[in-house]
């Protein structure tokens, strides 16, 4: 395979959320293991609801990521292209004006429903002349321009789905140019296609019908055709798609809340594949994994509990030398204090908390019943250098004397030094707590 081109075409009206990251990642996967180029196109032609800040916040995100784009495209500042494509469409007899009212629209496909036929427009605009052009502007009236559909099977052979055919004769011949002279979606992205030299189009599975139309478009203007991939749309555990619309949490959401971008990375692209959620070392290690066959047919459910447990196991294997820079923005440059409190974080913020254990402050938990065992466990506590064995030597020396053994023996000294039932085991945590703060701990 020549090395790719590939697009990511977001529209900037809202923040990119889960179901956003797929096609922007799987796309980026695409070209870095094929060596080829990303482009971003920001989809921007929505005057009213496109925003710079949210076109920012997408740079943003993707940058979280670690997806750094080839090259930037903005539709709002193509638009000289996307005229010259009209006038070449409409000069070929490819594109035609209609002047009918959407009530108008919606009782015709009303009527033929009710006659059992199916509610496709009937290119009666194709019949007027000049004269009855002239006529309905003179009424005031201003026309939208329709595609004119060859009406024939259009086939692609899908990377992801296999053969696939549209029948274009069952559609309507969809609009490209509103009344207002604005651009639907499907006219500049074909035409931003072709003029960037995109060779991949890979996207959601609920762009599968449009394919044909576009096809017709790219030959319709002498453009080379891409190929096609349509992936599995990812959804939340109640099988709901997920939307800017409805709210849906949203990337940046994921990162205010202390998530790894690596694990929303790996959720976002192998949930619904046949490749295990795993911690994987890094994004390239998972591009080269990502083979198009192991995306599923069906729907990708995220589950937030598997996000959490994975978030944790990333962090539980990062070495010192990916946490230090974080640490030290905490005031924790400390490799050992890392190295035991690692296996305990569900995020990363969590290490703050899980550091009093060791730099205080702690508040002993001592019953009544345990307090004659402490005193004799604190009496016997080692001289210092301790290492790892020191644990073990230790509460060994507090067994013989006392007699206490299992739960008895360890949790009443794990609340007293620590506060906490749970926590970095003893053995690790002992040698970084040291003598002194031992004895202050214990009664």
């Amino acid at each position: 395979m020549s090395a790719p081109v590939v697009r990511w075409a977001p529209s900037p009206t809202g923040r990119i959320h889960l179901g956003n990251a797929r096609p922007a990642l799987l796309n980026w996967f695409f070209a870095r293991r094929h060596g080829g180029r990303y482009v971003l196109r920001m989809d921007d032609t929505d005057a009213a609801r496109s925003t710079r800040e949210f076109a920012d916040g997408i740079e943003v995100d993707l940058a979280w990521f670690g997806v750094k784009p080839d090259l930037l495209v903005r539709q709002s500042e193509r638009t000289a292209l996307y005229e010259a494509a009209r006038e070449q469409l409409i000069a070929a007899g490819r594109l035609y004006p209609c002047y009918e009212t959407e009530d108008e629209l919606d009782r015709r496909r009303k009527r033929a429903r009710a006659m059992g036929k199916p509610p496709i427009y009937d290119r009666a605009a194709l019949k007027l002349t000049a004269e009855d052009r002239a006529r309905l502007e003179a009424e005031g009236r201003r026309p939208h321009w329709r595609f004119k559909l060859d009406g024939k099977p259009v086939q692609f052979d899908d990377l992801i789905r296999g053969p696939q055919t549209v029948n274009t004769a069952s559609m309507s011949d969809p609009v490209l140019v509103r009344e207002d002279g604005s651009y639907l979606y499907t006219l500049p992205s074909v035409v931003d296609d072709i003029d960037l030299g995109i060779t991949h189009v890979i996207r959601g599975e609920d762009h599968v019908s449009n394919t044909g139309t576009q096809i017709e478009i790219f030959e319709a203007l002498g453009g080379a055709v891409p190929q096609f991939g349509h992936h599995n749309l990812l959804t939340d555990p109640e099988g709901q798609g997920f939307s800017k619309r409805l709210g849906s949490q949203s990337i940046a959401d994921f990162r205010q809340e202390g998530y790894e971008p690596l694990a929303v990375a790996i959720m976002a692209t192998l949930t619904g594949t046949s490749i295990p959620v795993e911690p994987y070392e890094s994004l390239d290690v998972v591009a080269e994994l990502l083979d198009f066959a192991a995306i599923s047919h069906g729907p990708a459910r995220f589950d937030p509990a598997e996000l959490d447990t994975l978030n944790s196991r990333i962090l539980h294997a990062m070495p010192y030398s990916e946490a230090q820079p974080r640490l030290a923005q905490l005031g924790l440059d400390d490799e050992p204090l890392w190295l035991v409190l690692r296996e305990n974080l569900v995020k990363f913020s969590d290490v703050v908390e899980w550091a009093k254990l060791i730099r205080g402050p702690v508040e002993p938990v001592i019953a009544e019943e345990d307090r004659d065992f402490l005193v004799a466990a604190r009496e016997l506590l080692p001289a210092e250098p301790w290492s790892i064995e020191t644990w073990g030597e230790w509460t060994g020396a507090v067994k013989a004397q006392t007699g206490r053994k299992g739960k008895g023996l360890f949790l009443p000294l794990r609340l007293a030094l620590t506060g906490r039932h749970d926590g970095p085991e003893l053995k690790s945590l002992l040698p970084l707590l040291g003598r002194k703060a031992c004895l202050d701990r214990l009664p």
